[in-house]
């Protein structure tokens, strides 16, 4: 009571107030033709993207695959689903087979711990037949050191 004493006070009736308000939030509520478009371009193109995503090759194998690290057996579910990756087995991302057999899901931690013992690897990977490869470092430090021990004794 005392709040519509002040509504009148400052000019208001209390019901064309409250008409006015009520006015307000059905008119607010009401979609204009734009707005009624643009909602619907907005889930259309929502459902592309999901079209589009059950496609890649990730949501192929989280359909074969259990959530589950295949590295450190950690389980993902939910919001935390979007940390487990899918590794290709053979590091070549364009080998993706329908049946799977070239991927793995695997935790971000494991994911970049394989790709980090990957180089590793090539790095001192021996040449290949065919392929010359420089070696890692040209500096020599005891190559003399054979000559210099002979000299002194």
């Amino acid at each position: 009571m005392r709040h519509a004493r002040r509504l009148k006070a400052v000019g208001y009736a209390v019901s064309s107030f409250a008409a006015r308000r009520f006015e307000d939030v059905r008119m607010s509520s009401k979609k204009t033709p734009s707005q009624a478009d643009r909602q619907d371009q907005i889930i259309a193109e929502a459902r592309h993207y999901r079209d589009q995503r059950e496609k890649t090759y990730r949501a192929q194998a989280l359909k074969l695959y259990p959530w589950i690290c295949a590295r450190c057996g950690r389980e993902f579910s939910g919001t935390k689903l979007r940390e487990l990756t899918v590794h290709h087995k053979d590091h070549n991302h364009d080998n993706n087979p329908p049946d799977g057999s070239n991927w793995e899901l695997l935790c971000l931690y494991c994911h970049d711990n394989e790709h980090a013992r990957q180089q590793v690897a090539d790095a001192y990977a021996e040449a290949r037949p065919g392929e010359e490869r420089e070696p890692p470092s040209t500096y020599r430090p005891f190559a003399d050191l054979a000559d210099l021990l002979q000299r002194k004794t």
